[in-house]
């Protein structure tokens, strides 16, 4: 009887080993989404520079920097904001003029990357894109009034909507986890859906945030934890998208900074990965 029990042990054991060598060997699985993936895109930023292969540090319309002026953001990105260290990649904004577009002057220098393109790199396609797939990102977002942390997708077609927005953090009320969906309806109409969040003060540690988008819905995760989905198939985006982190200053939404923020401030990311289905 020992000797059964033993052996049936033993057989567990083994059988665990090789589950876990497995798991290992076709690369890190989502920690928030059932079914069968494919690892399509990693990085962990162990290296000592952006990988330009994987990433470009501004939006299309790069001319020397950029901005979004949509949002009335007062910072201008600028690749030297994009930096490497201790395996974490670093987009900090800065106290700091910085001449820009039509030779604006701009209060505030930060760091943005994407999966897309540059102007000028045109008609290539996007370094990666998608359709369909889970969204995964550890990161750590940094305090302070007039700090906007971003992890969001836009489609392939360089249009503004379909977005897609997996966190957006103001550093003033850094414990609501905010989620946007933006999209155009049959009419061509601008829609737009979010669900606000209350959670614990984000910028204090480190968080997972993460995203499945399907055909059929779109689901929102915290560590793991369903936290929203939009389940209006219609509405919901079938197009190529692209992925974009940013750490935006001042805004409209977000407003000015104040006195007590503090620069520089860094948007911390330890990895980024995505994947899409493999289970049919």
């Amino acid at each position: 009887m020992h000797l059964r029990q033993s052996i049936t042990i033993t057989a567990i054991l083994l059988s665990l080993c090789l589950a876990i060598s497995a798991a290992r060997a076709d690369g890190p699985v989502p920690i928030a989404a059932k079914g069968s993936w494919r690892l399509i895109f990693e990085d962990s930023f162990d290296g000592p520079e952006l990988d330009r292969e994987k990433w470009t540090t501004c939006y299309w319309w790069n001319k020397d920097g950029c901005t979004n002026l949509g949002n009335a953001e007062l910072q201008w990105y600028r690749p030297e904001n994009v930096t490497m260290s201790e395996g974490l990649l670093r987009l900090t904004a800065r106290r700091q003029k910085a001449k820009g577009i039509e030779d604006r002057t701009f209060d505030y220098t930060s760091g943005i990357v994407t999966t897309g393109r540059d102007y000028d790199e045109l008609p290539r396609p996007s370094r990666v894109r998608f359709r369909y797939g889970h969204v995964e990102v550890k990161a750590k977002v940094p305090a302070g009034k007039g700090l906007w942390a971003a992890i969001w997708l836009l489609p392939e077609t360089r249009k503004s909507r379909p977005e897609i927005d997996i966190m957006e953090v103001l550093g003033d009320s850094s414990s609501t986890l905010r989620m946007h969906y933006h999209y155009l309806d049959a009419a061509s109409e601008k829609k737009s859906v979010g669900k606000d969040v209350e959670t614990s003060d984000l910028t204090a540690n480190w968080h997972v945030y993460s995203l499945t988008w399907d055909a059929d819905k779109i689901i929102w995760y915290l560590d793991g934890k369903e936290v929203w989905r939009h389940t209006d198939v219609p509405t919901i985006s079938s197009e190529e998208m692209y992925l974009l982190l940013n750490l935006a200053v001042g805004g409209e939404w977000a407003g000015a900074p104040s006195k007590t923020t503090k620069f520089p401030s860094a948007y911390l990311v330890d990895y980024v990965r995505i994947w899409q289905r493999d289970d049919g």
